[in-house]
């Protein structure tokens, strides 16, 4: 196995399609196979493989076809709010990234890198979501890898997130991640 360095890795990965193939039974994930590959499609495999594509979703509009997946976290979100906020954010360095299935989004999380002087440079992830459909075979694991990796890329100290107080599916999916509790994030409506 040979070795690449460190700063070939971003022009390797941006070269690349990032494939994760999925063996599941029921509900559950039993294997899971990380492939980079050339820009290509990756066909399904035989039998219950399904191949899941991670790519970056890029620009306004593409964010936009996403609002089905962000309604899931934020019911009560428009698409017209969707659009200001993301107008609001982008300017900013916010990024989304992406699970394919077929081509179509089944799940998707935001995220910027940016630097406290509690956190040190981070990555922050934002509305991480999976389609309920496709929970609990591997996704959601598959999307936390790649952002991990994406803020190793930046060199970053931290990765840091919100959940919702009542998402405790989210709460356990993050402590078997790694995550910890480091403070109260404190929320005051101004409007």
């Amino acid at each position: 196995m040979g070795v690449i360095a460190k700063a070939s890795v971003p022009a390797l990965l941006a070269s690349q399609k990032v494939v994760l193939l999925f063996q599941c039974h029921g509900n559950e994930a039993v294997a899971a196979t990380f492939v980079i590959m050339p820009d290509t499609t990756m066909p399904a495999a035989p039998g219950s493989a399904v191949a899941y594509q991670i790519k970056e979703i890029l620009g306004l509009e593409a964010m936009l076809e996403q609002h089905h997946l962000i309604e899931q976290l934020n019911p009560t979100m428009s698409r017209s709010r969707y659009e200001d906020l993301l107008q609001q954010m982008l300017p900013n360095g916010y990024r989304m990234v992406g699970v394919f299935v077929a081509g179509r989004c089944v799940g998707l999380s935001g995220f910027w890198v940016n630097a406290k002087l509690y956190s040190g440079k981070y990555l922050e992830v934002d509305n991480f979501v999976v389609e309920a459909a496709h929970r609990s075979c591997g996704l959601g694991k598959a999307l936390s890898d790649w952002l991990e990796q994406e803020a190793r890329l930046h060199l970053c100290d931290t990765i840091m997130l919100d959940a919702y107080v009542t998402n405790s599916a989210a709460h356990k999916f993050y402590f078997r991640e790694g995550y910890h509790i480091k403070s109260y994030h404190f929320f005051k409506t101004l409007q």
